[in-house]
């Protein structure tokens, strides 16, 4: 026998300010949160030393999303904001509190299908774009050793973003080298 169950309709958000989950902002403790078993997204050291770099010198700057589960809360979103949280450096920054937004109920399914808009809409970041804020980065007058510290940057990465192709033209010889010709 075949399940079925049927799919779950559309969810339209509420229409005003006060009733998006953003304008309801609450700190809790971490502990209060649980992770999903279902997020696809994973980060490496470097993103991860990242993040709580972010978080650091900029302090909360986008919260947890969660939704109810019976009577605890499971992360839909935020899973490694959540993760770094435990932190003693960024704990002592707001008492052990996490800033979080509540979705109204929602369906399995819908969790599912939100986890994976907030980890696809947020992007990716294109090379030559990125090779631009390095160079006004050093124009501006950062070290490159604090650039690739600061962004979490392999020096070689950095040299070369902030080279952005002229190092052919730069330490290329004045001439051929027949030293490949066949004679």
């Amino acid at each position: 026998m075949t399940d079925h169950t049927p799919v779950p309709e559309p969810l339209r958000a509420p229409t005003g300010t006060e009733l998006q989950p953003v304008s309801t902002v609450t700190w809790l403790p971490r502990d209060a949160l649980a992770a999903n078993s279902y997020n696809p997204n994973k980060q490496a050291p470097p993103e991860y030393r990242l993040l709580k770099t972010s978080i650091l010198e900029n302090g909360w700057t986008q919260p947890i999303v969660a939704r109810e589960v019976d009577d605890r809360l499971e992360v839909v979103d935020g899973y490694h904001r959540w993760k770094v949280s435990t932190d003693a450096e960024l704990a002592a920054l707001t008492g052990g509190l996490v800033p979080v937004v509540v979705l109204p109920p929602t369906d399995p399914a819908s969790a599912r299908m939100a986890t994976i808009r907030h980890n696809r809409a947020r992007g990716t970041h294109h090379v030559l774009a990125m090779a631009d804020i390095v160079s006004d980065l050093k124009r501006l007058g950062i070290p490159e050793d604090e650039i690739s510290r600061r962004l979490e940057m392999d020096p070689e990465e950095v040299d070369r973003l902030a080279d952005r192709g002229d190092m052919i033209a730069r330490h290329a010889p004045d001439t051929f080298n027949q030293g490949w010709t066949v004679g």
